[in-house]
């Protein structure tokens, strides 16, 4: 008998047992007492470790009585699976006295007697573990790192509230919003770290799970549709904002590596966010004086945007012998484990966090855990840059990656020439040092 994967590295691959006949028909006549003893090895040791390991064995119970053929097999699996029930139930702890009959019950621990009607409700179709779907949607998104983890680490929390809260981890213990919204709103508690703009997120991946299985009708709806925390209040002098000119100047002359100068021209001659920046190779900075950056948010291709005239030094030098595939930046290579879901730009934030700290460029409120100036200002600066430039807020929308507002612009349009985006793009002019 296959032993189920999870259960590989203490049974071994197989369960074998000698018959000791040559007749086929004998065999057929003796194997069912041993596959059952197998049967219920495999569950007690799923029942040791616990709820993946169970559900993989009480998933196979339901494809072996799907796939049985006759009255016999469905007998013999059926036994099985009650074996395996007994299995997890294990001993009694107590007797209870039955009060109508008088007889005595044998009682068991509540948990396993959870465990065995959760086996039950599996092998007979009833139940579908919130989970069990989980790594095939996956399969098909096509989301950056981060966003996979809040998928994985939204999946695990509403399992961890149902284990806290006695809820059956099924898709089925979720046929309205009722339990959603319980969920929601024990959420704060149960992460008290985080805020609720990152509890939100979980939220809204588990909507976009539930929309998936509902496109599959494995749920009659999404629950989790307009559910959402409410974010503290922010006070209009606590929106995170744009460089004003003199921090501009502090940061472009501060003592800081050559590196770290040259990311922060481009990102202010630009407007364009961190990650891209840092993962540019070199045959992303073209001829025709363009840079060709990633897709970022919701971008579907790679977005062209022009190489300012003052940062052609820059690009020189960086690009100067080097192969078209080599790195733009190679002071920042990417993570060692490709199964991380942090992006490349991760150290370098933190670089030019602790460089922006040691100068001055900070603007922190008690409760908030980022300081309302970040790299992400410098974006903000080129935006407002351009427009006090007299640029039009829809060209500024399409060098930066916005989406562009309106039917015309933003549906009908097929978008300014590079040149417009060019004359935009050097419009903006860094200050200068006084």
């Amino acid at each position: 008998m296959s032993v189920p994967k999870e259960l590989q590295s203490r049974l071994g691959t197989r369960l074998k047992h000698p018959l000791n006949t040559d007749s086929l028909t004998v065999a057929n006549q003796l194997k069912w007492p041993i596959v059952n003893e197998m049967r219920a090895r495999i569950a007690e040791a799923a029942a040791a470790g616990g709820g993946a390991d169970l559900r993989s064995v009480a998933e196979e119970f339901r494809r072996q009585l799907r796939r049985a053929d006759n009255d016999l097999e469905v007998e013999a699996i059926s036994t099985g699976i009650s074996v395996a029930i007994d299995t997890v139930l294990g001993k009694p702890t107590s007797v209870d006295i039955d009060p109508v009959t008088g007889e005595e019950e044998p009682a068991f621990d509540p948990a396993k007697v959870r465990q065995a009607r959760q086996f039950a409700k599996i092998v007979a179709g009833r139940a579908t573990p919130i989970d069990h779907f989980h790594s095939q949607y996956m399969a098909q998104l096509t989301v950056k790192p981060r966003t996979r983890g809040d998928d994985e680490r939204a999946i695990k929390l509403l399992k961890r509230w149902c284990e806290e809260n006695e809820v059956e981890p099924f898709l089925q213990s979720f046929p309205s919003k009722k339990a959603a919204v319980r969920f929601v709103d024990d959420l704060q508690g149960l992460e008290p770290s985080l805020s609720p703009v990152t509890l939100n997120k979980y939220i809204n991946r588990l909507s976009r799970y539930w929309q998936w299985l509902e496109k599959r009708e494995e749920v009659t709806m999404d629950v989790w549709r307009g559910l959402a925390l409410m974010p503290p209040p922010v006070a209009h002098d606590e929106k995170e904002r744009p460089f004003t000119q003199e921090e501009m100047v502090k940061l472009l002359t501060g003592e800081t590596t050559q590196a770290m100068h040259d990311l922060m021209r481009i990102a202010a001659l630009t407007g364009c966010r961190l990650d891209p920046i840092v993962c540019l190779r070199v045959k992303d900075c073209r001829d025709e004086g363009v840079f060709v950056f990633k897709p970022q948010k919701k971008e579907k291709v790679e977005r062209l945007c022009p190489i300012h005239s003052d940062l052609k030094e820059i690009v020189e030098r960086r690009t100067k012998g080097k192969a078209p595939d080599d790195p733009f930046f190679p002071e920042w290579p990417g993570p060692k484990n490709a199964d991380t879901k942090r992006e490349r730009s991760f150290k370098t934030s933190n670089q030019f966090t602790a460089y922006a700290r040691s100068i001055g460029v900070r603007e922190e409120r008690d409760g908030r855990r980022r300081s309302l100036i970040n790299f992400h200002s410098f974006r903000r600066w080129f935006v407002t840059a351009a427009e006090r430039a007299g640029q039009p807020e829809s060209l500024i929308a399409v060098v930066v990656g916005h989406k562009r507002q309106g039917m015309t612009l933003g549906v009908y349009s097929a978008g300014p020439v590079i040149e417009q985006a060019r004359a935009c793009v050097e419009a903006v002019r860094l200050p200068a040092a006084r």
